[in-house]
Formats: C-alpha cells, structure tokens, sequence
C-alpha cells in the first residue's frame, strides 16, 4: 500500500518493457474505488476513454513513448475509505499510426453501426 492524505499528489508511471522501440503507450481509462473487486458501482473516474474526468489529472512528458506519466490529487474516497484500489486500462500502439487509438485523445463515445 501506499499512504496518501487528502489532496497531496500522487505521481503514477506505467512502463511498457519491450524490445519494440516503436511502441507507444497511452492512459485510455483510470479509475478508483474502495472495493479492489469492484470498478462498476462506486466509483471515481479520474480518466475515461481518454477524457479527464478529475479536474487535478494531469499527464506528463516522458523521454520515452514506452512510459506514460501522470498525477492527480487524493480525492474524498481518501478520507471516507480506509483503502482505495486504482484501475487502470492503458493503450499500446505502434508509433507511427497516427488513426491508432493512442492519438485520438479524448473519445467521448464510440460509433455504432446502425446495420441495413
């Protein structure tokens, strides 16, 4: 576990150990709840789909396309919990495909197709 009081900053880094230097990480979705089997019901989205839901996420530059970097602030869950479990969902691309998921940023919905 790591300790953490209400609103101090937590700095996360999510590395891809790869011999393909061509790949790309990406943070698509984050999000925490107090109940380490539960990322469904309650709750709270820092990042979803690519879209910053917590007003204190921030991402960071890193050297190196295979690690992601980013921060947020120790939300309310931290003083109403005695533990909160952080969940994750990150992207790798190849890193010249511009259309892949890594470069679209914030996807608000994804299209459906509607069939004949």
């Amino acid at each position: 576990p790591y300790y953490v009081d209400l609103n101090q900053n937590l700095f996360l880094q999510a590395s891809l150990h790869s011999s393909d230097p061509n790949l790309v990480v990406f943070v698509d979705t984050c999000v925490a709840s107090p109940d380490p089997n539960n990322f469904r019901t309650l709750t709270y989205e820092l990042i979803r789909s690519g879209c910053v839901k917590d007003p204190t996420y921030s991402s960071y530059y890193s050297p190196y396309s295979s690690v992601a970097r980013f921060a947020f602030k120790a939300f309310s869950f931290v003083s109403r919990y005695q533990s909160v479990y952080l969940q994750c969902e990150l992207v790798v691309c190849s890193a010249y495909d511009y259309s892949s998921r890594c470069y679209q940023g914030c996807v608000n919905r994804f299209k459906r197709d509607a069939g004949s």
